[in-house]
């Protein structure tokens, strides 16, 4: 197996926030690909992409990558979350080589104050890929703006099913990643108000007659406070999954965590000699399996940075 990650990158040079590439062949040790410039940069929007997160659709046969338009080299965090963009930054292609150009897709309610971290997961019920993202909104009846998950179904990218909101707590919600594993959906999220990540589950992607996603205890989430941008994939190699997170709190990077069973909440911290996360300091993105084949492709194009070109 392989693996793609594409992030965003720390620094202050004005191209930091775009989209990177990095490889894996074992999903622990990464190796950046290029040079020290982004794969794909955006020229609209706001000018600045953060957490872009790769799918592949079988049918259309095509990658996507679909991002937060987001440039944060003026304003405040304030400002981003109440009078950001509303749209998504979008790219394809048939080779993660060759890409479309980005195009810009307005997703957010109007009342949204932000749309940040898109992410997708595949809906077998609706046979169609369903968007969820976080966005920053006050409602009738709130003290404040909350962060909250809204989501959406679309089959290409291009046109949306109107938005409605997919989680809704007395918390605020950001940083959702959604995995499907043995009959349940599983997602992790990000508690913005208590600054940890939890992981709940359900058997259907959108809850029917009142129901909810089902907590899953982790003694070991439920007290590490300072993580964000929590990706969940498979490594087939190991057969387990990996909980890899951002320590934002201590700007250490991404952590990577192993478990046999989602259901469980039990995880296990690799030590510092187990994984290697390349040279960039990789800032919230999405992990997406691809073959072999494709990530040698990858490397003969791009090639290995070396973090001196």
């Amino acid at each position: 197996m392989a693996c793609l990650f594409t992030y965003f990158t720390h620094g202050s040079r004005g191209d930091r926030e775009q989209v990177w590439f990095s490889l894996s062949r074992d999903g622990l040790h990464w190796n950046d690909i290029g040079t020290d410039e982004p794969v794909l940069c955006s020229r609209l929007g706001t000018k600045g992409v953060r957490d872009p997160f790769p799918v592949y659709d079988e049918k259309q046969k095509k990658y996507f990558i679909i991002a937060t338009d987001l440039n944060t080299s003026s304003g405040d965090w304030g400002e981003f979350s109440r009078n950001g963009s509303r749209c998504i930054v979008v790219w394809e292609s048939e080779d993660l080589i060759n890409w479309s150009d980005e195009r810009l897709v307005e997703v957010g309610i109007p009342e949204a104050g932000c749309v940040w971290a898109p992410e997708a997961v595949f809906c077998k019920e609706e046979d169609a890929w369903f968007v969820f993202w976080a966005s920053n909104v006050k409602e009738s009846g709130d003290a404040d703006y909350k962060q909250r998950i809204y989501g959406a179904f679309t089959k290409d990218f291009r046109t949306f099913t109107e938005p409605f909101k997919f989680i809704d707590k007395d918390i605020s919600v950001i940083d959702t990643n959604i995995v499907w594993d043995k009959g349940f959906y599983y997602r992790t999220s990000k508690d913005e108000t208590n600054k940890v990540i939890f992981i709940e589950r359900s058997e259907k992607l959108i809850p029917e007659n009142g129901r909810e996603y089902e907590k899953i205890i982790s003694p070991l989430l439920d007290g590490f406070k300072g993580l964000e941008g929590p990706e969940v994939y498979y490594i087939k190699d190991l057969k387990k999954w990996c909980l890899i997170a951002d320590q934002y709190g201590t700007h250490t990077g991404y952590l990577p965590m192993l478990t046999d069973d989602l259901s469980s909440g039990e995880f296990e911290i690799l030590k510092p000699e187990e994984y290697s996360l390349g040279i960039h300091q990789k800032q919230h993105g999405g992990i997406i399996e691809i073959s072999d084949d494709t990530a040698q492709a990858l490397i003969e194009h791009y090639g290995i940075w070396d973090g001196k070109r």
